[in-house]
C-alpha cells in the first residue's frame, strides 16, 4: 500500500468527494482540529497498522451491524486489536444476535462503502437510524483515528473532539464494556 509519508494538518487543498467535503465542513464548523494522512484505499487492519505508524495514532475497528430483520442498525467502535464476538455485544445491548449489515444499508444511511465506515459518517444519518456504540476501552485512548467518508485518507483527532462531533450530529454514544476474551 502506498502511504503519503507526510502528516497534514486540516483538510486537503484539492476538492474531494461530496461526503468527504461535508465531513470537513462539519469539523470546521465545530472548530475541531485534526491531522490527516492520505494513502491508497485501506480496508484491512494490516493496512491500518501502516497508517497508524505514519499518523501516530491507533485506528479503531468500525463495524456496521444490524439485527436479523434489518430494522435496527448499529455502528460499533472498538480498539482495532480487540477481538469482536457478536454474542457479547448483543447481550450488552439486550437485543437479538447481530450480524454485519450490507453495503446497501451502509450507503443509504452513512453514504460510504465497506472498509471506509467511521463515526464521521454519522453526519449523514439525519433520521437517527444508526445507533452509535463505543467500547469502553476505546474511551481510554486519547485520540480517535478514522476515515472521512472513504478509506483513502485517515484523520486523527482528540477523543473529546470526536465525542463532541457525534453529539453535534445527533448520535450520542452508548458505551459498552466488551470482554477481551
Amino acid at each position: 500500500m502506498n502511504i503519503d509519508p507526510v502528516r497534514y494538518s486540516g483538510r486537503p487543498a484539492e476538492r474531494r468527494s461530496e461526503p468527504e467535503e461535508a465531513i470537513y465542513d462539519k469539523l470546521a464548523e465545530l472548530h475541531i482540529p485534526f491531522d490527516r494522512v492520505d494513502h491508497d484505499h485501506a480496508d484491512t487492519m494490516e493496512d491500518c497498522r501502516q497508517i497508524e505508524a505514519t499518523l501516530g495514532g491507533k485506528i479503531c475497528k468500525n463495524l456496521f451491524l444490524c439485527n436479523r430483520q434489518q430494522t435496527d442498525f448499529y455502528l460499533l467502535l472498538m480498539p482495532g486489536d480487540k477481538p469482536f464476538k457478536t454474542k457479547h455485544l448483543s447481550a450488552r445491548l439486550g437485543c437479538a444476535r447481530l450480524s454485519f449489515a450490507d453495503a446497501d444499508h451502509m450507503a443509504k444511511y452513512l453514504h460510504t462503502t465497506p472498509g471506509s465506515v467511521s463515526a464521521l459518517e454519522l453526519l449523514f444519518d439525519r433520521e437517527g437510524k444508526v445507533r452509535l456504540v463505543v467500547d469502553q476501552d476505546l474511551l481510554d485512548q486519547e485520540d480517535f483515528c478514522g476515515h472521512p467518508g472513504f478509506s483513502t485518507s485517515t484523520l486523527r483527532m482528540a477523543r473529546t473532539d470526536l465525542l463532541r462531533y457525534v453529539e453535534a450530529v445527533g448520535h450520542p454514544p452508548t458505551v459498552v464494556d466488551l470482554p477481551t476474551e
